[in-house]
Parts: C-alpha cells; sequence; structure tokens
C-alpha cells in the first residue's frame, strides 16, 4: 500500500459493532467476548456519536475503590466533602448500563486523517480506539491493530 493513501478511511474497520447506552453492562462483556473486541462506540438512537466503552471501563467497574470519609489529625475529626473524581468513581461501580460506565469525551478522527496524525494521537491521548467520523456520522473505527497492520503493510 502506498504510503500516500494511508488515511484513516483506507485502514479503518468498516464493520464497526456498536452498542447503544442503554446496553447492559453484563450484554457489553459477552459481546466484547464473542466478538473478539475490546471496545465499541456507543450510539444513541439517531446514530449518533453518545461515547465510547473499553473494556478498561468494564474492569475499572470491578476495581475496589476506597471512600475516604474522615481524616484524623490531632483528635480533630474532619469530614471530607466527596469532589467530582469521588462521585464518578461510585457511579461507575454502581453501573448496570453502558451510559453508566462509557467516556463521553471521545476522541475522534475524521476519514482523511493520516496515519502519522492517527498513531501521534494514539500515543499522545493514550487511546486504543479511534472512532472514524465523515460529515458527523460514524463510518469506521480505527484499533492499535489497524494502525500496526499498515505500518507493516508499508514496509
Amino acid at each position: 500500500m502506498a504510503q500516500d493513501t494511508l488515511i484513516a478511511k483506507n485502514i479503518m474497520t468498516k464493520d464497526v459493532i456498536t452498542v447503544s447506552p442503554d446496553t447492559s453492562v453484563e450484554e457489553l462483556g459477552r459481546l466484547f467476548i464473542e466478538k473478539n473486541i475490546s471496545g465499541a462506540p456507543v450510539l444513541d438512537n439517531d446514530g449518533t456519536l453518545f461515547g465510547i466503552v473499553t473494556e478498561n471501563d468494564l474492569i475499572r467497574k470491578e476495581r475496589p475503590f476506597h471512600i475516604p470519609t474522615i481524616i484524623r489529625i490531632f483528635d480533630a475529626i474532619i469530614p471530607i466533602d466527596s469532589d467530582s473524581k469521588v462521585k464518578e468513581e461510585i457511579r461507575k461501580m454502581a453501573a448496570t448500563t453502558v451510559a453508566d460506565i462509557c467516556t463521553r469525551d471521545v476522541i475522534t478522527v475524521d476519514e482523511n486523517a493520516t496515519l502519522s496524525e492517527i498513531a501521534e494521537l494514539m500515543s499522545e491521548k493514550k487511546v486504543h480506539l479511534l472512532p472514524v467520523m465523515s460529515k458527523g456520522r460514524l463510518v469506521g473505527i480505527i484499533g492499535k491493530k489497524d494502525v500496526i497492520r499498515a505500518i507493516s503493510e508499508m514496509q
């Protein structure tokens, strides 16, 4: 494959497996195993990108979380007000649907993004899946394996 054709639309997976915000966490886990995928875009009822959900979101839901409620300093008890990070972790632990655990601030790429732009974005933002968008609609997804495959085909 010539280097000038290494843009998102040429290396993306076009047959994207998606889920809805009201998909249960249990269904999501089964889907990941059955389809051998590590994540999926979340689309609302009209096909708009709602978020993205990954294996890390499922794992994070199950991890133990220590909630500090008080600090004892010199025999004085000081209550700790729950900050937004604590509230977010509690919400994810109690999650029953994809909407509860997915990432809403999704990093996406345009279908004409170059391979180097995609690789740089994945590296800098520490993301492993990038939804590919065209005119505001999901048209594909690029994972780490797609990038590695494209690089190896250049060799």
